[in-house]
């Protein structure tokens, strides 16, 4: 693996765990303001993770294979279909959590995420833009890809996946998340393209926190009802 990927990884992590840190300066400084302080400093530590990302991915970025038009029929196709796929994984994910292994709904993820943004909008770009493709060079790109040329691609997709799944802190949803790095991971490889599911994960998240945001608890209800439907003809039941 070429030495700027592991500062990729690196790169991530300090990210992930300077946040810690700094809520513990924070609240010694400026303890009435540390919930804006700590959403301000994410914003800060994401942009400022993604801006070295990307001057470490130059390289890749500007091979033979990536120069060529990011908005091909064959990335906007992909990605279209890559969102039912993903939506399609985690429908039978989520039968199965709940139907079988009896876990509740509900992701105290999302939830946190969207209680931020509430909080401060401007936090948004980060789920919906910046989280994305991050996670996707570092756990498709970097990981998975670097599996993927010693193993196959089940192995390399599950590895990943559970990786990536850690990473999200739930693991009462680890099925859900591997469902998402399985779809990922063969848009990756089907297309040989990373900003395809940059693109489809971008859609997933911001579809979620547009969706958690501004509409009522009522038509929430209600599409949940319809989406358990749906579930039930997909399985045919």
């Amino acid at each position: 693996m070429p030495k700027r990927y592991w500062w990729v990884i690196i790169t991530y992590i300090l990210m992930q765990l300077s946040g810690g840190v700094f809520i513990l300066l924070f609240h010694s400084i400026i303890p009435e303001y540390i919930v804006e302080a700590s959403i301000y400093y994410s914003i800060f530590s994401f942009i400022l993770a993604l801006i070295i990302v990307l001057i470490l991915m130059k390289p890749d970025m500007t091979q033979s294979q990536t120069r060529n038009n990011l908005f091909t029929s064959e990335v906007i196709g992909w990605s279209i279909l890559g969102v039912f796929m993903a939506y399609l994984a985690q429908a039978f994910a989520v039968l199965i959590e709940t139907e079988i292994l009896g876990i509740d709904l509900g992701s105290e993820n999302t939830q946190g995420i969207i209680a931020l943004t509430r909080s401060i909008p401007l936090f948004a770009i980060i789920p919906a833009i910046i989280a994305p493709i991050l996670e996707e060079v570092v756990f498709r790109k970097i990981v998975f890809g670097s599996l993927y040329k010693r193993t196959n691609f089940f192995i390399a997709a599950l590895l990943s996946a559970l990786v990536f799944g850690i990473i999200h802190g739930e693991v009462e949803h680890m099925l859900i998340y591997t469902s998402m790095g399985f779809v990922f991971a063969y848009l990756y490889v089907k297309t040989k393209k990373i900003i395809v599911p940059i693109i489809v994960h971008m859609l997933l998240n911001s579809i979620s926190v547009f969706v958690n945001l501004y509409l009522p608890p009522e038509e929430l209800e209600k599409m949940q009802e319809r989406l358990n439907q749906v579930q039930m003809i997909l399985i045919g039941g």
